[in-house]
């Protein structure tokens, strides 16, 4: 990667942080952003009224998971062709789109809490084994993204690309779940 990219790419304060300090900041949020939600979904009361545009979310957020798969994947096959500002554009973007479906991902929950599964049968096991799957590598995906940008914005691009190698499998997973989860939900209810 040249020079110019290099610096294109990278933030200076980044830079200056320790890896350790860094590490520790994202798994600190990244936990407790997760116990945020569990105890949103499980935990709290559901709100007194609903708002009739609240049952939409479920749809924006799979609309949410569907362009950031396509982003996901648009921003692999840009690093494999080494265009680097273009991938980091894809990835920032994937970054947001997964960003404001969990944004309205709380909002939705917020209103309805939890939301039972009443197919029975073999759907019932494949959903629970798509969803069980979802909701454990979706623990893992905050710190892993937060990590590759935090090493690709410090420079550390060879730290990035091992970090990245998981982080990418696992993105993309949750975020092709998530949709499939949405469409037999949607089916049974």
């Amino acid at each position: 990667m040249d020079s110019d990219v290099t610096k294109e790419l990278t933030v200076d304060f980044l830079k200056s942080i320790s890896v350790s300090k860094a590490l520790g900041v994202i798994l600190l949020v990244s936990a407790g952003a997760f116990l945020f939600l569990v105890w949103l979904i499980y935990f709290r009361e559901t709100a007194e009224e609903t708002a009739s545009w609240v049952a939409n979310l479920p749809a924006l957020n799979a609309f949410l998971n569907s362009v950031s798969t396509v982003l996901i994947l648009a921003g692999f096959v840009a690093i494999k062709q080494k265009k680097y500002v273009k991938h980091m554009k894809l990835m920032l973007t994937a970054f947001i789109t997964s960003s404001l479906f969990l944004i309205s991902y709380l909002i939705y929950h917020h209103f309805v809490g939890h939301t039972p599964f009443p197919g029975e049968g073999t759907i019932r096991i494949v959903y629970f084994s798509i969803l069980i799957s979802h909701i454990i590598l979706s623990a893992f995906v905050v710190p892993l993204v937060l990590t590759s940008y935090y090493f690709a914005f410090a420079g550390k691009f060879k730290t990035h690309r091992k970090v990245s190698k998981w982080t990418f499998p696992i993105w993309l997973y949750v975020s092709v779940t998530g949709v499939m989860i949405f469409f037999i939900l949607n089916a049974y209810v």
